[in-house]
């Protein structure tokens, strides 16, 4: 772990999204605080939450894009400082590249009030074709509303 002297919580969040996530009694350990395979799960409820909202949908024939099937091919994560019980944090999620099949996320975990950095990190996805399961291109539409959460090129993020 490093000191939260180390780790900027003051990126601005001109780009991307920052969604208020709950933590509830099932992610924390032990210990009362957020175990740490649950993160994955909290960024997860924040992208969700992102693209449901525009408009994604499971159901092909319910959702305004065509890149139903869509799932994890990386994820990797710094934690700083551990989240201790139950209530709401922050998630700042973007795009950092848009590729053919798969796009990149970065994230922070941080407090609900964003002076405290828990996490960072990033997750890769990858869109597959709902009958063979191999990999294809994004469509237009889904490119179009990803770059809306691009992060500036130049823009160095901290943490």
């Amino acid at each position: 772990m490093t000191s939260p002297e180390d780790t900027p919580t003051d990126v601005p969040a001109r780009f991307g999204h920052v969604a208020s996530v709950r933590i509830n009694f099932e992610d924390l350990d032990a210990t009362g605080t957020v175990h740490d395979s649950r993160y994955l799960l909290l960024v997860e409820r924040a992208v969700m939450d992102y693209w449901l909202d525009r408009g994604w949908h499971l159901d092909p024939s319910l959702s305004r894009f065509a890149d139903v099937l869509q799932v994890v091919r990386h994820f990797a994560i710094t934690y700083h400082l551990p989240i201790a019980g139950m209530g709401l944090v922050g998630v700042h999620f973007w795009i950092e590249q848009v590729g053919t099949t798969d796009l990149t996320y970065g994230f922070h975990v941080h407090s609900a009030d964003r002076s405290v950095l828990h996490a960072e990190g990033s997750r890769t996805q990858l869109r597959l074709d709902p009958a063979t399961h191999h990999a294809v291109p994004y469509s237009v539409e889904f490119v179009a509303e990803a770059h809306r959460l691009r992060r500036p090129r130049g823009l160095v993020v901290g943490g």
